[in-house]
């Protein structure tokens, strides 16, 4: 039997193998999913994310199934929608990019936790503060433009810490550490880099320090860093969203920061 997975990685992947750039159909990607939550690494692995619009072609299957809605249609038909699921899927949270006014207003009558996607900056992360809503931040996508450098989610991971505010992350995570994709050209942020960084965010460091970490593309120094803080439950990051689990999963086996077969 496996041991403990470490405090600090639970939880941290959430299941977007529907979504780009991995578009998986659904009768591979939740039978998938259901195979990482009867594993020895299932703590690490948080809902499965579906899409509202594609909430109808949710395959019934045996045993329960934790969802998180990411919201791209009508608002106001979220829980219509919800409400129509089969028995067994239970929703664990909802995610959206719609306007913070709109979301707002809507919100309150789906009963459930809300991730508000929104832009960087000082702006947007002092309109979220009242809403009740964790900031959700996109860190990929199909163009340069969608990640941001450095200093910017260094920023944020530090908006976030002196607000009181935590944090999601979405694309372009699938590496523990930061690298360019040698088929775009694209800078990726290392999943890694965000773990230690928001770890040392908590405990007071400054953005400079900040951006240095999410710049780092020294795996081992940043699996040396981790591995002083493992223990610890996440502090500012509730994690990210991934299309791919056995890429991260490989990442922190070939890292030292889990081991297989680990006996408790």
């Amino acid at each position: 039997m496996s041991g403990p997975i470490p405090a600090m990685l639970r939880d941290l992947i959430d299941d977007a193998a529907l979504f780009p750039p991995g578009n998986a159909p659904f009768d591979t990607a939740v039978p998938a999913h259901r195979g990482h939550r009867q594993s020895w690494y299932e703590p690490m692995i948080g809902p499965f994310l579906v899409p509202q619009t594609r909430l109808g072609d949710l395959p019934a299957g045996r045993g329960e199934l934790r969802i998180g809605v990411v919201v791209d249609g009508d608002l106001e038909r979220v829980p219509e929608d919800v409400a129509a699921l089969g028995p067994g899927v239970a929703v664990a949270h909802y995610e959206s990019r719609h306007p913070l006014d709109r979301l707002a207003a809507a919100a309150p009558a789906w009963g459930g936790p809300v991730y508000a996607e929104i832009p960087f900056g000082d702006e947007a992360l002092d309109a979220i503060g009242p809403t009740g809503f964790t900031p959700k931040f996109r860190t990929g996508g199909l163009a340069a433009e969608f990640f941001p450098p450095p200093e910017v989610l260094a920023a944020a991971i530090g908006g976030c810490r002196d607000r009181g505010l935590r944090f999601k992350l979405t694309a372009g995570l699938h590496e523990a550490v930061r690298h360019r994709d040698p088929e775009t050209g694209f800078d990726h942020h290392g999943f890694l880099n965000v773990l230690v960084a928001a770890a040392d965010a908590a405990d007071g460091a400054d953005t400079d320090h900040l951006t240095a970490t999410l710049a780092s593309t020294d795996a081992e120094d940043l699996a040396a860093r981790a591995r002083r803080v493992l223990h610890r439950p996440r502090a500012l990051w509730t994690g990210f969203g991934s299309c791919s689990v056995d890429e991260p999963l490989d990442d922190l086996l070939r890292l030292g920061l889990l081991t297989r077969g680990d006996t408790a």
